[in-house]
């Protein structure tokens, strides 16, 4: 098997003093040599994820340069139906935002049951941007 290019930077000048600019490689996929599975390994115990997503969309203009907090009962669960808290798995799971589609960084949010609450950010969250969190936790049985 062949190991692939490195990453090569290519220098283009031109009349309007671009910046240098990065090439990445073309990638090919090819059908690789297959691999054996691992042998079945039959744990002890059982790890069960739990996951809840909630779904609000945005009815007006949200400024953010101060923060927002929203309360869940602004929220829907998967089934549609509205929600008056969240669940919140601690210290067994993990809370991801998202908004429009794309994942948050962790720092600029948190997540209680009764509520979401953005950091204060140079930002505005437009009428029907799509607001997400998604909620996992984990047990063992």
């Amino acid at each position: 098997m062949m190991n692939p290019k490195p990453h090569q930077i290519i220098e283009k000048y031109c009349s309007c003093n671009c910046e240098d600019r990065f090439i990445w490689p073309r990638i090919k996929a090819t059908n690789g040599i297959p691999i054996n599975p691992p042998t079945e390994i039959v744990p002890e115990g059982t790890i069960i994820p739990t996951i809840q997503r909630y779904f609000y969309i945005v009815t007006a203009d949200l400024d953010l340069s101060n923060g927002a907090t929203l309360p869940a009962d602004l929220f829907w669960n998967d089934e549609a139906n509205s929600v008056t808290e969240f669940a919140v798995f601690s210290p067994n799971g993990y809370v991801n935002l998202y908004i429009n589609a794309v994942m948050q960084e962790g720092g600029i949010y948190t997540v209680t049951p009764a509520s979401l609450t953005i950091v204060p950010y140079n930002a505005t969250l437009y009428r029907g941007t799509p607001i997400i969190i998604e909620s996992l936790g984990f047990t063992t049985k």
